[in-house]
């Protein structure tokens, strides 16, 4: 719908409503569905309106049928209920509103919802959302409980008296928000990314009470079971009754079968953790009493050895032996000391008259030449040289005679 317009040349409203009218025309029908909001079917005429809501993205489109398409349905047909129409889109010229004009209106039946639940469970599952390692741990004593569930509904009782009944000090963010209905999922995504936000929460419980496969489905809405998955926070899902398997309960963290049983596998009882503090109270108290019980019998029977009763029995009883002992040891020791002796007297006279000194006290004499050089042998010296003469009692100088 290109034009050339301008300020100078702006079109009227009317004209851009009718090519916008002409634009719609040209669609075909369109097979749309939704979930109907509002029904108005006033007596007489001859065309019922509806509104029919996308309740994952919060979007509305009116819509018109002729009083005969609507009557093939309309016993199972009513507001809140999930339908496929096929319809035209129509431009309202006056009021500048589009809707759709439906020739045809089929309920979406509990088998078709079960189908498409199946299909998206399996799409979601194959992304991972469902996986084992992505589930978190919740704390064994949570001090602030996010609850997500309807106002003044049976599930909210059910979760507070059971979890305060267990645990009086336990702590509840509650977002009461509607739980069935074509607001039911953008509110709920909103609460659970509320509490989710706040650091003081430490568990979120998403809480409703049974009801039919339509009634629970927006608890199988894709934009829900994405947001629990994107959570820091561990959710608890506690939908319907034990056969009710909605989406959020595949990718909650924990399944609860019942609002009940949330609160249960949530809080912890303080009678029975009181009960579990004594029984481990006095196992340590036997554990540490047995200890003591066995290291004082193992200290008896130790002190009642005799090397421990009268520790210098032993000292004393060998006290001669040593003493024995000590005096061979010194006996022994004496001889070898006298036989040393006497071997060194010995050594030492032989050294001493082995001694060139006791030779020269005989009145020997040794000559040496100026060098130092022993003279042996008479042709080593010549006439006239001076030779060196040492005598026991010192040396002097001699002179060769030719």
């Amino acid at each position: 719908m290109a034009l050339n317009t301008s300020a100078d040349a702006p079109l009227p409203v009317g004209e851009v409503s009718r090519l916008i009218g002409g634009w719609i025309d040209r669609l075909g029908a369109v097979w749309v569905e939704g979930q109907i909001t509002q029904l108005s079917r006033r007596p007489g005429a001859g065309v019922v309106f509806l509104t029919l809501r996308d309740p994952s993205y919060d979007i509305s489109v009116s819509v018109t049928c002729y009083r005969q398409v609507f009557e093939a349905v309309a016993d199972v047909v009513s507001e809140g209920a999930r339908v496929v129409v096929l319809a035209k889109p129509e431009w309202y010229a006056p009021r500048g509103q589009l809707s759709l004009r439906a020739t045809e209106i089929k309920p979406v039946g509990v088998g078709e919802l079960l189908a498409r639940l199946e299909q998206l469970k399996k799409s979601l599952a194959s992304e991972g959302l469902f996986a084992a390692d992505r589930k978190k741990a919740l704390p064994f004593l949570p001090q602030l409980i996010g609850l997500v569930c309807g106002r003044a509904s049976a599930a909210e009782r059910d979760v507070l008296e059971n979890a305060r009944h267990r645990w009086p000090a336990v702590r509840f963010e509650v977002r009461n928000v509607p739980v069935q209905g074509v607001h039911a999922v953008p509110q709920v995504v909103q609460a659970v990314k509320e509490l989710d936000a706040l650091d003081a929460v430490d568990v979120i419980i998403v809480a409703r009470g049974g009801g039919s496969v339509e009634d629970l489905l927006p608890f199988s809405d894709e934009q829900l079971v994405r947001a629990v998955a994107a959570c820091r926070t561990p959710v608890v899902s506690a939908i319907g009754h034990e056969p009710d398997n909605p989406l959020l309960d595949f990718v909650a963290d924990l399944r609860a079968s019942t609002p009940t049983d949330a609160a249960k596998k949530v809080v912890p009882d303080v009678g029975e953790e009181y009960e579990r503090v004594r029984f481990l109270r006095d196992r340590a108290r036997r554990s540490v009493q047995s200890f003591i019980d066995r290291e004082e019998r193992g200290l008896a029977h130790a002190l009642a050895r005799p090397s421990i009763e009268d520790p210098h029995r032993m000292v004393d009883g060998r006290a001669d032996q040593v003493a024995a002992l000590l005096d061979r040891g010194r006996r022994t020791l004496g001889h070898l000391l006298d036989r040393a002796d006497s071997e060194l007297t010995h050594t030492r006279a032989r050294v001493v008259a082995l001694s060139p000194a006791a030779t020269l006290q005989r009145g020997y004499a040794v000559l040496q030449k100026a060098d130092g050089h022993v003279v042996r042998d008479p042709d080593e010296v010549a006439a006239g040289e001076a030779l060196r003469a040492r005598v026991a009692e010192g040396e002097f100088t001699v002179r060769v005679d030719a």
